[in-house]
């Protein structure tokens, strides 16, 4: 139980450094978007890779995983970021966010499918509430227009939240591999957005204070939140994960309004108490029968 409690702390620690990606991201104005994925990410492996040198045999043994494991992580890591990126060009930034967060409510559907997971009506409903808040979060509290002509966008939101459900999900057929073993997969992900910047962008040099914030990213959303996801989703509560994963929207508002970035918003308080109704029902210990 101890075990089970570490891992989804570990998840819910990936999902607070997430929150702070919006943020370093704005620092990040005028790089193209696989450029910045590409450097992100290879700022994640060469800092993983280090820690990785400093264990020795016994940290290089760490990497060890098979193929599918690697696939998996790869495909996963790549093919969400890129889809998330498709749908902010193609589709309002406001209605691609909406679908993209999807993703929480559809870990904890897909979740119940797991052998030995049980999903309880109040987590169902904790996370229909996170939804529900992130919905009001994004949108201001306004309505939102689906129109015909974004299709392609808004399909490339929902296959992003997708592939990131079912990676968290799947990710638990690998649960022996030790979750170090990511680093190998962010170093793919690096060459594959460096790959895809070559063939369909220009480059920009990054500023001084941009390659700083790309080593950030690179230590901490786009790292070692991945190692903590990946504990998490192995280990955890993985419906209590996908139910407090709407926490990651709200922090990252609040980042941006603290940073000056976004104006205080009625929207953010109402957001914030949906959420954390959504995530004190997820969490509640059911009654003893």
């Amino acid at each position: 139980m101890a075990s089970l409690k570490a891992a989804t702390l570990s998840g819910l620690l990936a999902i607070v450094l997430w929150s702070s990606l919006a943020l370093l991201t704005t620092a990040t104005e005028g790089l193209p978007p696989f450029e910045v994925l590409a450097l992100g990410f290879g700022f994640a492996a060469l800092f993983g890779f280090a820690r990785i040198a400093l264990g020795g045999r016994d940290g290089w043994r760490e990497l060890r995983q098979p193929w599918s494991a690697l696939a998996l992580a790869t495909a996963a890591l790549f093919g969400y970021h890129a889809l998330y990126f498709m749908a902010l060009k193609r589709a309002p930034a406001v209605e691609a966010n909406l679908l993209n967060y999807l993703w929480p409510l559809l870990i904890v559907l897909l979740a119940g499918l797991l052998p030995g997971v049980r999903v309880r009506g109040a987590q169902l409903m904790g996370t229909l509430l996170g939804l529900v808040g992130a919905i009001v979060l994004v949108t201001h509290g306004s309505g939102i227009e689906i129109q015909p002509q974004y299709l392609s966008g808004y399909l490339a939101a929902l296959g992003a939240a997708v592939v990131w459900a079912a990676y968290s999900v799947l990710n638990r057929r690998h649960a022996q591999v030790p979750s170090a073993a990511i680093i190998v997969a962010c170093a793919l992900v690096a060459v594959f957005g460096l790959l895809a910047h070559a063939g369909f962008e220009r480059t920009v040099a990054p500023s001084a204070k941009q390659w700083l914030v790309l080593a950030a990213m690179g230590m901490g959303p786009v790292g070692a939140a991945f190692l903590l996801w990946d504990h998490g989703t192995k280990h955890g509560d993985i419906a209590v994960l996908g139910s407090l994963s709407y926490l990651a929207p709200l922090l990252s508002t609040l980042l941006l309004v603290l940073a000056g970035r976004a104006e205080p918003h009625w929207s953010q308080a109402v957001a914030i108490g949906l959420l954390m109704l959504g995530a004190w029902l997820s969490l509640r210990k059911p009654n003893p029968a």
